[in-house]
């Protein structure tokens, strides 16, 4: 289990600071296979997760959608026959908050319960 995964999630508004590319860098470690990506100079993080069937992928994306609602922290989630890609990052300070990495965590353990 990810330390990362029982962080509780932070407050975040538009007061808030996004993270330093150090920082990004230092909690991209404890994820497996995390991306940062940049959309239109927005820092995210992404991950494709690969499933035998579309209705696995549905069914891990609905627990996605479950965790997110559960946290009030929505990622994009694209899904695609046997794969899912999830994309967090905070909209609210346009760029990548701790909430995005627990969160990210929290995906990871979602995937491996349903294995």
């Amino acid at each position: 289990m990810n330390a990362l995964s029982d962080q509780p999630i932070q407050t975040c508004n538009q007061k808030s600071i996004a993270l330093t590319q150090d920082t990004i860098k230092q909690y991209l470690v404890e994820l497996d296979e995390w991306q940062l990506i940049n959309e239109q100079g927005i820092s995210k993080i992404l991950k494709s997760y690969s499933f035998k069937n579309f209705l696995s992928a549905i069914h891990f994306a609905n627990n996605i959608a479950a965790l997110a609602e559960q946290e009030n922290h929505h990622p994009r989630i694209c899904i695609e026959w046997g794969k899912v890609t999830l994309t967090w990052w905070t909209h609210s300070i346009s760029g990548l908050f701790i909430n995005d990495f627990i969160m990210a965590a929290r995906c990871e353990k979602v995937h491996d319960d349903s294995e």
